[in-house]
Protein backbone atom coordinates (compact mmCIF):
# COMPACT_ATOMS: atom_id res chain seq x y z
CA UNK A 1 0.00 0.00 0.00
CA UNK A 2 1.29 3.78 -0.45
CA UNK A 3 2.56 4.93 2.38
CA UNK A 4 1.72 8.30 3.86
CA UNK A 5 3.09 10.84 6.34
CA UNK A 6 3.41 11.63 10.12
CA UNK A 7 4.12 15.22 11.42
CA UNK A 8 4.82 15.93 14.64
CA UNK A 9 3.41 19.56 15.03
CA UNK A 10 4.22 21.90 18.06
CA UNK A 11 1.54 24.00 18.29
CA UNK A 12 3.19 26.58 20.42
CA UNK A 13 1.16 27.90 23.53
CA UNK A 14 -1.42 29.11 22.45
CA UNK A 15 -2.48 31.97 19.38
CA UNK A 16 -2.28 30.24 16.27
CA UNK A 17 -0.66 33.35 14.80
CA UNK A 18 2.59 32.54 16.99
CA UNK A 19 2.71 28.91 14.58
CA UNK A 20 5.92 28.58 12.28
CA UNK A 21 4.96 28.89 8.50
CA UNK A 22 5.92 24.74 8.48
CA UNK A 23 3.66 24.07 10.75
CA UNK A 24 0.56 25.72 9.09
CA UNK A 25 1.52 24.19 5.91
CA UNK A 26 1.16 20.69 7.33
CA UNK A 27 -2.07 21.66 8.96
CA UNK A 28 -3.54 22.85 5.95
CA UNK A 29 -2.39 19.74 4.00
CA UNK A 30 -3.22 17.24 6.60
CA UNK A 31 -5.96 14.51 6.23
CA UNK A 32 -5.63 13.66 9.40
CA UNK A 33 -5.39 15.52 12.71
CA UNK A 34 -4.85 13.65 15.86
CA UNK A 35 -4.27 16.77 18.38
CA UNK A 36 -3.71 17.54 22.17
CA UNK A 37 -5.96 18.59 24.75
CA UNK A 38 -4.32 22.16 24.89
CA UNK A 39 -4.70 22.89 21.48
CA UNK A 40 -6.75 25.98 20.92
CA UNK A 41 -9.64 25.42 18.74
CA UNK A 42 -8.95 28.62 16.16
CA UNK A 43 -5.49 26.72 15.38
CA UNK A 44 -7.52 23.29 14.32
CA UNK A 45 -9.22 25.79 11.94
CA UNK A 46 -5.92 25.53 9.88
CA UNK A 47 -6.81 22.02 8.76
CA UNK A 48 -10.09 22.83 6.40
CA UNK A 49 -9.91 19.74 5.31
CA UNK A 50 -8.77 17.01 8.13
CA UNK A 51 -10.70 14.97 9.90
CA UNK A 52 -9.81 15.97 13.50
CA UNK A 53 -9.66 13.76 16.56
CA UNK A 54 -8.90 15.03 20.19
CA UNK A 55 -6.19 12.24 21.83
CA UNK A 56 -4.92 14.27 24.47
CA UNK A 57 -4.39 13.79 28.24
CA UNK A 58 -5.81 16.11 31.11
CA UNK A 59 -5.14 15.22 34.79
CA UNK A 60 -8.01 13.13 36.11
CA UNK A 61 -10.05 13.14 32.79
CA UNK A 62 -9.94 9.77 30.91
CA UNK A 63 -7.84 9.95 27.93
CA UNK A 64 -6.29 7.99 24.79
CA UNK A 65 -3.99 4.99 25.67
CA UNK A 66 -0.49 6.42 24.41
CA UNK A 67 -0.30 2.85 22.54
CA UNK A 68 -3.46 3.99 21.07
CA UNK A 69 -2.57 6.68 19.48
CA UNK A 70 0.72 5.26 17.77
CA UNK A 71 -1.66 2.09 16.32
CA UNK A 72 -4.06 5.08 14.76
CA UNK A 73 -0.78 7.46 13.38
CA UNK A 74 0.69 4.37 12.00
CA UNK A 75 -2.46 2.81 10.46
CA UNK A 76 -3.49 6.75 8.83
CA UNK A 77 -0.08 6.60 7.24
CA UNK A 78 -0.16 3.28 6.07
CA UNK A 79 -3.38 3.99 3.93
CA UNK A 80 -1.47 6.84 2.38
CA UNK A 81 -3.13 9.61 4.67
CA UNK A 82 -1.17 12.74 5.50
CA UNK A 83 -1.62 12.65 9.39
CA UNK A 84 -0.50 15.82 11.68
CA UNK A 85 0.22 14.97 15.37
CA UNK A 86 -0.29 18.27 16.63
CA UNK A 87 0.90 18.97 20.05
CA UNK A 88 0.94 21.94 22.51
CA UNK A 89 4.02 23.66 23.06
CA UNK A 90 6.78 22.47 21.38
CA UNK A 91 6.53 17.87 20.84
CA UNK A 92 10.07 17.00 22.71
CA UNK A 93 9.52 19.69 25.68
CA UNK A 94 7.84 17.27 28.33
CA UNK A 95 5.37 15.64 25.55
CA UNK A 96 6.00 12.21 24.42
CA UNK A 97 6.76 13.18 20.99
CA UNK A 98 10.19 11.14 21.33
CA UNK A 99 8.24 7.73 22.25
CA UNK A 100 6.34 8.71 18.97
CA UNK A 101 8.89 9.19 16.79
CA UNK A 102 10.47 5.84 17.60
CA UNK A 103 7.20 4.07 17.51
CA UNK A 104 6.79 5.22 14.15
CA UNK A 105 10.26 4.14 12.90
CA UNK A 106 9.83 0.84 14.51
CA UNK A 107 6.99 0.65 11.95
CA UNK A 108 8.87 2.20 8.90
CA UNK A 109 6.47 5.27 8.49
CA UNK A 110 7.86 8.27 7.37
CA UNK A 111 7.79 10.94 10.28
CA UNK A 112 8.80 14.91 10.23
CA UNK A 113 8.85 16.94 13.38
CA UNK A 114 7.76 20.94 13.22
CA UNK A 115 9.35 22.64 16.01
CA UNK A 116 6.93 24.41 18.47
CA UNK A 117 6.97 27.87 20.37
CA UNK A 118 7.52 26.12 23.97
CA UNK A 119 5.43 27.50 27.02
CA UNK A 120 8.51 27.33 28.94
CA UNK A 121 9.48 30.21 26.61
CA UNK A 122 6.33 31.86 25.73
CA UNK A 123 4.69 31.56 28.71
CA UNK A 124 6.78 33.92 31.25
CA UNK A 125 6.79 36.19 28.27
CA UNK A 126 3.49 36.61 28.07
CA UNK A 127 3.47 38.47 31.37
CA UNK A 128 6.67 40.10 30.33
CA UNK A 129 9.13 38.24 31.93
CA UNK A 130 12.23 37.00 30.99
CA UNK A 131 13.98 33.45 31.07
CA UNK A 132 17.52 35.17 31.13
CA UNK A 133 18.63 38.93 32.15
CA UNK A 134 22.39 40.03 32.30
CA UNK A 135 23.94 39.99 35.84
CA UNK A 136 20.04 38.75 37.18
CA UNK A 137 19.46 35.31 35.72
CA UNK A 138 22.51 33.67 33.09
CA UNK A 139 21.19 30.56 33.39
CA UNK A 140 17.00 28.51 33.61
CA UNK A 141 15.62 25.10 34.18
CA UNK A 142 12.25 23.76 33.03
CA UNK A 143 10.67 21.25 35.08
CA UNK A 144 7.64 19.64 35.19
CA UNK A 145 6.20 19.62 38.90
CA UNK A 146 5.21 16.32 38.46
CA UNK A 147 6.00 13.52 39.40
CA UNK A 148 7.27 15.48 43.04
CA UNK A 149 10.17 13.29 43.49
CA UNK A 150 12.42 13.87 40.78
CA UNK A 151 11.24 17.82 40.96
CA UNK A 152 12.63 17.63 44.82
CA UNK A 153 15.87 16.31 43.91
CA UNK A 154 16.20 19.17 41.08
CA UNK A 155 15.49 21.81 43.42
CA UNK A 156 17.85 20.41 46.31
CA UNK A 157 20.69 20.75 43.56
CA UNK A 158 20.13 24.57 41.90
CA UNK A 159 21.71 27.70 43.58
CA UNK A 160 19.28 29.86 45.25
CA UNK A 161 20.27 33.08 42.40
CA UNK A 162 21.46 33.77 38.76
CA UNK A 163 18.76 31.16 38.00
CA UNK A 164 15.36 30.93 36.48
CA UNK A 165 13.20 28.11 37.29
CA UNK A 166 10.44 27.79 34.94
CA UNK A 167 7.63 25.10 36.76
CA UNK A 168 5.24 23.70 34.26
CA UNK A 169 1.94 21.76 35.28
CA UNK A 170 2.60 23.33 38.35
CA UNK A 171 -1.02 25.43 39.44
CA UNK A 172 -2.16 22.36 41.10
CA UNK A 173 0.99 21.46 42.80
CA UNK A 174 2.18 25.25 44.45
CA UNK A 175 2.55 24.24 47.76
CA UNK A 176 5.31 21.03 46.62
CA UNK A 177 6.88 23.37 44.47
CA UNK A 178 7.67 25.95 47.15
CA UNK A 179 8.15 23.24 49.67
CA UNK A 180 11.07 21.72 47.35
CA UNK A 181 12.70 25.41 46.39
CA UNK A 182 12.82 25.71 50.13
CA UNK A 183 14.07 22.72 51.28
CA UNK A 184 17.08 23.96 49.08
CA UNK A 185 19.16 27.09 48.51
CA UNK A 186 15.69 29.61 48.02
CA UNK A 187 14.09 31.90 50.66
CA UNK A 188 10.38 32.86 50.58
CA UNK A 189 11.37 36.15 49.74
CA UNK A 190 12.39 35.08 46.32
CA UNK A 191 10.34 36.35 43.27
CA UNK A 192 7.70 34.01 41.71
CA UNK A 193 4.79 34.47 39.33
CA UNK A 194 1.76 32.55 37.62
CA UNK A 195 1.17 32.45 34.46
CA UNK A 196 -2.35 30.71 33.05
CA UNK A 197 -3.93 30.71 29.82
CA UNK A 198 -0.58 32.15 28.22
CA UNK A 199 -0.86 34.00 24.49
CA UNK A 200 -5.12 33.43 24.79
CA UNK A 201 -7.78 35.41 25.31
CA UNK A 202 -8.32 33.81 28.76
CA UNK A 203 -4.46 34.85 29.75
CA UNK A 204 -4.17 35.98 33.76
CA UNK A 205 -1.00 36.55 35.83
CA UNK A 206 0.26 37.22 39.30
CA UNK A 207 3.26 38.05 40.72
CA UNK A 208 4.54 38.16 44.28
CA UNK A 209 6.93 35.59 46.23
CA UNK A 210 7.89 31.76 46.46
CA UNK A 211 6.35 32.01 50.08
CA UNK A 212 2.90 33.45 48.67
CA UNK A 213 2.31 31.01 46.09
CA UNK A 214 0.40 28.34 47.33
CA UNK A 215 -2.02 30.70 48.66
CA UNK A 216 -2.63 32.55 45.28
CA UNK A 217 -6.23 32.37 44.26
CA UNK A 218 -6.47 31.23 40.59
CA UNK A 219 -8.87 32.12 38.15
CA UNK A 220 -11.96 29.88 37.48
CA UNK A 221 -11.49 27.02 35.13
CA UNK A 222 -9.25 24.50 33.76
CA UNK A 223 -6.36 27.03 32.15
CA UNK A 224 -3.16 25.16 31.85
CA UNK A 225 -0.36 27.60 33.81
CA UNK A 226 2.99 27.64 34.90
CA UNK A 227 4.95 28.86 37.66
CA UNK A 228 8.35 30.92 36.89
CA UNK A 229 10.68 31.57 40.58
CA UNK A 230 13.99 33.80 40.40
CA UNK A 231 15.10 37.70 40.23
CA UNK A 232 13.97 37.70 36.78
CA UNK A 233 10.13 38.07 37.95
CA UNK A 234 11.32 41.61 39.27
CA UNK A 235 12.81 42.77 35.62
CA UNK A 236 9.65 41.43 33.94
CA UNK A 237 7.63 43.95 36.39
CA UNK A 238 9.65 46.88 34.04
CA UNK A 239 9.41 45.12 30.83
CA UNK A 240 5.42 44.19 31.01
CA UNK A 241 5.07 47.55 31.40
CA UNK A 242 7.39 48.26 28.38
CA UNK A 243 5.14 45.32 26.42
CA UNK A 244 1.81 46.67 27.18
CA UNK A 245 2.74 50.74 26.32
CA UNK A 246 4.31 49.18 23.00
CA UNK A 247 0.46 47.21 22.16
CA UNK A 248 -1.19 50.08 23.00
CA UNK A 249 0.55 52.32 20.42
CA UNK A 250 0.25 49.47 17.66
CA UNK A 251 -3.61 49.40 18.70
CA UNK A 252 -3.74 53.54 18.64
CA UNK A 253 -2.23 53.24 14.44
CA UNK A 254 -4.33 50.27 13.83
CA UNK A 255 -7.15 52.01 14.99
CA UNK A 256 -5.94 55.35 12.55
CA UNK A 257 -5.49 52.98 10.05
CA UNK A 258 -8.80 51.88 9.86
CA UNK A 259 -10.33 55.10 10.22
CA UNK A 260 -12.04 53.96 13.56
Amino acid sequence: MTKGKVTLVGAGPGSPDLLTVRAARALAEADLVLYDALVEPEVLELAPRAAKFSVGKRRGAHSVAQETIHVLMIRAARAGRRVVRLKAGDPFVLGRGGEEVLALGEAGVPVEVVPGLSSALAGPLAAGIPVTHRKVASAFVVASAVPAEPFAKLAASLPGRGVTVVVLMALSARAAVRDALLAGAFDRKTPAAIVVGAHTGREWSWSGTLGELPDVVLPPGDEPGLVVVGDVVLVGARMASAIGDARAIQDERMEDCLGT
